[in-house]
Order: structure tokens, then sequence, then C-alpha cells
């Protein structure tokens, strides 16, 4: 069978799952390795404030990467669902429309950096240090966002035509530049926080060139020729203005989450805002290495549904489905063996160790919590359904929202963490009920892909 032939037996099913989904949970799994080394290089310094100050300004990038990623998302499903109906100039035009997109959003980053910045620390509220210390962070990291940007369109067309080793070394350049140069201009030359925010700049840079190059080379072996024409066809954008859009209010419903665990822990404390900024890097790891079955269900599950088979797509649920679930235990399993371990890894503080180990628990069950929702974005993305996951995310943050209220007042830091497991819970609830709204569309999709 060749490799872009979809397999007919669940054992070749358990198969393809398994071929595109390790690549990508090993390069996923490296990028917030960066983030956790970024930490640990600055945790060796004499004072929390550093901590928390890469905190709050990866958080400011990481927010930028999260609520744009539909240049990810919506590139990969859109590719896979041109390919399995094959059509290749649509796969090409995809990818164009996508990169046309991301630069237009980062000359918009740029033009409005500095009313971002001041909002954005504004709103986490950190001590008078942290925001200096980030500030200076900021002013550096925001010239890597073009870069940012099209490397997200990069990786969604790689996935999308199931080029998961490309990413694979996309992904292990982009990351293992960031962390040497981390190193050395942190530990080496003794820049502290800007060496941190120049390594990324370099770092990404670096694999804009190089993806740009793979994603040239793959679309010619492909056969997909150059979009000549329908690049700016009606209909097509007003699909990826709707699906962009029910992704943007997703991400945003995730992100704020993110910012309210940084805000509220700043506000309770130096040393608490530290404590959850270490676990909230782990718990990064976990998500995107179980990404990795969600990812290899996009673009399996995008073709299936472009090729007009139900079947397929089922399988490929199942699939993804078993292997997921095994990997979530695993994650379970390496973080109750090895959890303090990590939190000493990450700083030498005693009273930040201490505290991350007093809410460790919650980041050994977050596994088996998140693994389904995990996996049901990356169904829901992979054919375009992204309606369905903008109303489950509204009902999820809407359920966190009241927990949060009641169990803060109580229980503090650990109300937080309650609160954010059954966020977790509630963002898997909805799709799973949704779900055979997707089998029953798919007998009956058009080749053009659908925004929801």
């Amino acid at each position: 069978m060749s490799r872009h032939e979809l397999p007919q037996t669940p054992s070749a099913w358990h198969r393809r799952v398994w071929t595109l989904s390790w690549p990508v949970m090993l390069s996923n799994a490296t990028v917030p390795l960066v983030g956790a080394v970024d930490t640990a290089v600055v945790g060796q310094l004499p004072d929390p404030a550093y901590i928390g100050a890469v905190a709050f300004g990866a958080l400011v990038f990481n927010f930028f990467a999260w609520i744009f990623g539909f240049l990810r998302m919506g590139t990969t499903g859109f590719t896979a669902q041109a390919w399995g109906a094959g059509d290749l100039h649509e796969v090409s035009a995809t990818a164009c429309r996508a990169a046309l997109l991301a630069l237009l959003i980062a000359l918009g980053i740029w033009w409005f950096q500095t009313p971002i910045r001041h909002f954005a620390f504004w709103c986490l509220g950190g001590s008078a240090e942290v925001e200096t210390l980030a500030s200076v962070y900021y002013d550096v990291r925001v010239w890597s966002v073009p870069a940012a940007m099209l490397n997200q369109v990069v990786l969604g067309l790689l996935f999308g035509i199931q080029r998961m080793r490309l990413a694979l070394v996309l992904q292990l350049v982009l990351n293992g530049l960031n962390i040497g140069l981390d190193l050395l201009f942190v530990q080496g030359f003794g820049w502290g926080v800007p060496g941190v925010a120049l390594a990324t700049v370099v770092a990404e840079a670096s694999a804009a060139a190089l993806g740009l190059g793979l994603a040239w080379r793959s679309l010619r072996r492909l056969g997909c020729p150059w979009p000549h024409h329908g690049l700016l066809d009606r209909r097509r954008l007003k699909a990826l203005f709707e699906v962009n859009a029910n992704l943007t209010i997703r991400t945003l419903c995730v992100q704020a989450i993110s910012f309210y665990m940084i805000s509220a822990g700043a506000k309770i404390g130096d040393i608490t805002l530290a404590a959850n900024a270490i676990l909230l890097h782990f718990n990064l790891i976990m998500s995107f290495g179980l990404d990795g079955f969600a990812h290899a269900a996009e673009a399996l599950t995008g073709r299936a549904y472009g090729a007009r088979n139900a079947r397929a797509l089922r399988a490929v649920v199942l699939s993804a489905l078993s292997w997921a679930a095994v990997a979530a235990l695993a994650f379970c399993l390496f973080y109750f063996v090895a959890g303090r371990l990590l939190i000493n890894w990450m700083t030498v503080l005693p009273a930040v160790r201490l505290q991350a180990y007093t809410f460790l628990p919650w980041l050994v069950v977050a596994p088996l919590v998140a693994v389904w929702a995990y996996l049901l974005d990356g169904v829901y993305l992979g054919t375009t359904h992204t309606a369905e996951m903008r109303n489950g995310m509204l009902l999820a943050l809407s359920g966190y929202l009241v927990c949060v209220w009641v169990t803060q007042p109580l229980l503090h830091n650990h109300g937080l963490w309650l609160s954010f497991i059954l966020f977790l819970l509630g963002r898997t609830l909805p799709l799973a009920f949704w779900y055979r709204r997707i089998e029953r569309a798919a007998d009956g999709v058009s080749s053009t892909p659908s925004p929801s």
C-alpha cells in the first residue's frame, strides 16, 4: 500500500496513525521545552522576578501563537481536504492564502506593538520589577513575529499533506537552535532576559527560511501547480474567514484561562507566580506531546472527509483514541515519578520548589482529563467543523468562570487548578456529544472544504 492511500483494515489504520503521530509528538514536545529551558536558565539567577518576567513576556507571544494558530490549524484542514478531493491546485492556493494572511498579521502586530505591550502587562498585573524585565524581553522578541507566523503556515501545510517527518526536522532545527542559543547568550555571555528573547528571534528567522524551502520542495514533488488563478476566490475566502473567526474565538477562550492562571498567581505573590509558571510549562509539554495524535487525526480525517469516506473517518478516530489513551497514562506515570526532579531542575529557589511540590498532583491527573479534548479538537479541525469547536469552548469557559468564582476564595491556588481540570473536562463533553454530526456530513460533503 502506498503511504498516500487510505488504509483498509484496523491494523493498517493503527500503523498509519502511529507513523504520522510519533514525529509530531517528538517535534511538539520540543516546543514547550524551549519555554522550560528559558525558565531554567533564568531560574539560576538569584531572584524569582526573572522567572516571572520571562513567563510574562513569553505568555504574550504564546498568546500570539495561539490566537493566530488558525494559520496552522486552518491550513491543515483545508489542505488535507483539498488533497483528499484530488484538487492539487487548491493545495498550493491554500498555502499561499495563509502565507499572505500571516504577513499581514505580523505587520499589524509590529505597528501596534507598544499599545499591545502596555495592555498585556496591565492585564497581567505583576510587580514593578517583573514588568520592567518583561518589557525588555518583549521589545527584543517582537522582531520574531513575521517568521513565527510563516512557520505556522508551513507546519499546517506539511501536516495537511502528511509530511510529518519534514515537520519534525523543521521543529528540531527551530527549537534545538533556540535552546542552544539560550544557553550561549544567558549562561555564556551573561545577557540575561534580553539574551533569552534574542535566542528566539534568531531561531525563528532561521526556521522560517528552512521551512519555506521545505514547503516549496514538497509542493513540487506532490505535483501542485502554482496558483495562477483562484487565489482570491470569494467563496474560498469566505470559508477561510469563517473558519478563522471560529478558531479565533475558541483560542481566545483558551488563552483567557492561561492569562488568568498567571495573573491570579501573580496577585497571590511572586513565589506562587513562579511555581505556577513552572507547572504550566510541564502541562504544555504534555499537551504538545498528546497533540501528536490530534495532528495525525487532523490530516487523516481531513483527507477522509474530502474523499467522502465516513468509514475511514471513523477508523481514524478509533485508532487515534487508543494510541492517545496509552500516551496519556504514560504522562501521568512520568509526572508522578519524576515531577519533583523536574521542578528541582527548573529552579534553585527553595520557596518556589516547595510551592510547586504542593500543586504537582494537579499536573499528574491532567493528562487523563485533557487527552480526549485534544484528540477531538484534531477531528473537528481536520473536518473544519469549527463552529462546534467554538460553541463547545464557550460552554467550557462559562463553566470555568463559575467554578473559579466559587473555589478560588475558598481554596486559593488549589481552586485555580481545580477549575482548570474541570475546564478540560468541559471541553470534551460537547465535542463528544456532537461528533456524530461529522460522520453524517462526511458522506455528503462537497469537494470544497466546508467552514463548518
